[in-house]
């Protein structure tokens, strides 16, 4: 028995090392850490434990057969994070770059697999070359697997992608699947085709950062929800939203404890707002003046910046918040906008997060561009996701909501439980000198002093409809409340609708304007 423990031994402190100290130290040097390092941090110190540590490829041409690769470059486990329990893999660089084959694939689907019997969250830390070229098809087949487990799990259990290295072709698709992906500064990287090739193919030169870094995914393309600027903040960022997430679409988001009173004022709110309808401001001063702390987790944070989306907690209970930012297109809705609010609502409504929505908006951006990119059917995305949503649903509008924008943030019409309004709101068709211009246009154009005429109409049509209290009246708002008050109504808000239950039509599924 001794002897076979010392063996045991052995082969653990050989699997622990991974590629071996050379490997390692190269990792350090590149400022990442290992995948073992990783996992320390992401879980509770002494709580990971380890799934197929002894797996190894199954790999013998060319020249595999002799290549030792300890785990087969991937570490995979379970353990707490926060008290709760989590699982996770961790791609190891330092064993065959990390490169994704048969038995490196089989380790990361059967524990997929058991996230979702299990219905916990699931972490991947990816840092990977990629498929590895030596198993052809077997390498194609592991990530088709991965894939479809990935679509299986969504919407059950929430799905987490950390990028901490390169992640090219068809390796992108995984975390293009989870529900949330970090990148990490200057060190990860994410694209189908690299530089050399789109060189050789449109003779276009790209840095790789350029092409596929941390930036380029959290301010251009959205494809990345968080940005950190080294590891160790990365993965206390994940760290931090977990906090946030059910362990599954059964459960309720988990409550956080707080000091803040339900029944506190915020009367510097009265002031936040300008009322002059075209002055810009930070919505978030508003979102961290009312929720529980100050504290908002912001996602997607440096893309589409006029539309603000995030995590807080209104007495003790989290919520997703959704709003217009006046300060970035005066917030205007556009194709990026519609997309970034659509697929987080989505998100909020499969993990039972009700959606406070706070409405600042003149309508959808303007202009060839927007049109000609599909702002018709982006701008549909998001009309589907409130429509779908089957939690709470509080609106309150704090200015402008003209047109269809107002329809498409989270209106009565679209199913809000609560709609609300500051005395600021202006709610119609158009704003009021627009829709002057067109009610009264030959009453302007045949006074004697058009410009004199132009003000008065536009000062009757704003008394008659640009107000809270014509809406009201029709019942599409059900209270126009005092700014100051705004976080104790939205908590009654919330308490009112706790035992919320709401039932479609039965169907497959719907079909997405995608």
């Amino acid at each position: 028995m001794t002897d076979r423990l010392e063996d045991l031994r052995a082969r653990l402190r050989d699997i622990r090392i991974g590629g071996g100290p050379d490997k390692v130290a190269k990792q350090h040097k590149a400022g990442k850490l290992t995948a073992r390092e990783r996992l320390d941090r992401l879980f509770d110190p002494g709580t990971f434990s380890e799934l197929d540590a002894f797996v190894r490829h199954r790999c013998v041409d060319f020249g595999m057969a002799e290549v030792q690769a300890p785990g087969d470059g991937v570490v995979t486990g379970y353990g707490l994070v926060g008290g709760r329990q989590v699982m996770a893999f961790a791609q190891d660089f330092t064993v065959i770059g990390g490169s994704l084959g048969q038995a490196h694939a089989a380790k990361i689907a059967k524990l997929m697999d058991l996230a979702l019997k299990t219905g916990c969250p699931l972490v991947g830390l990816n840092d990977s070359a990629g498929a590895r070229i030596q198993e052809g098809v077997d390498a194609l087949d592991g990530y088709g697997q991965i894939f479809f487990r990935n679509t299986i799990a969504s919407g059950v259990i929430p799905q987490l992608a950390v990028i901490m290295g390169p992640c090219a072709g068809g390796a992108v698709y995984s975390p293009a699947l989870t529900d949330f992906v970090f990148m990490v500064a200057n060190t990860a990287q994410m694209f189908i085709t690299g530089p050399q090739v789109i060189k050789a193919v449109t003779g276009e030169e790209v840095a790789l950062e350029q092409l596929g870094g941390a930036a380029t995914h959290n301010q251009v393309s959205g494809v990345a929800h968080f940005y950190a600027a080294d590891e160790e903040d990365c993965l206390a960022e994940v760290r931090r939203l977990l906090g946030y997430l059910p362990a599954n679409n059964l459960e309720d988001p988990p409550s956080r404890p707080t000091q803040d009173p339900p029944g506190r004022t915020e009367e510097g709110l009265r002031e936040t707002v300008p009322a002059d309808p075209n002055r810009p401001y930070d919505v978030r001063e508003v979102i961290r003046a009312v929720v529980d702390d100050g504290d908002l987790l912001e996602v997607h944070a440096h893309w589409a910046a006029n539309m603000v989306t995030g995590f807080a907690a209104l007495g003790g209970r989290p919520v997703g918040i959704v709003a217009n930012q006046a300060r970035e297109l005066a917030g205007c809705i556009d194709i990026n906008a519609s997309d970034k609010a659509a697929r987080f609502v989505r998100f909020c409504d499969a993990f039972n997060f009700p959606l406070v929505t706070l409405v600042d908006t003149p309508g959808y951006l303007p202009g060839t561009a927007q049109e000609y990119g599909g702002i018709i059917r982006h701008g549909a995305k998001l009309l589907y996701a409130y429509s779908e949503a089957t939690v709470p649903k509080i609106q309150l509008i704090l200015r402008k909501a003209y047109g269809g924008a107002y329809i498409a943030m989270s209106s009565r019409s679209l199913g809000a439980d609560l709609a609300l309004a500051w005395p600021t709101a202006e709610i119609a068709v158009l704003g009021p000198e627009g829709a002057a211009n067109i009610i009264f246009r030959d009453d302007i154009a045949g006074s004697d002093d058009p410009a004199a005429v132009r003000r008065q109409r536009v000062d009757e049509y704003r008394q008659r409809f640009a107000n809270p209290y014509f809406a009201a009246g029709r019942g599409y708002l059900d209270g126009v409340i005092d700014p100051g008050e705004t976080r104790p109504a939205l908590i009654g808000g919330l308490n009112s609708l706790l035992a919320k239950r709401e039932s479609r039509p039965d169907k497959k599924h719907g079909n997405l304007p995608l």
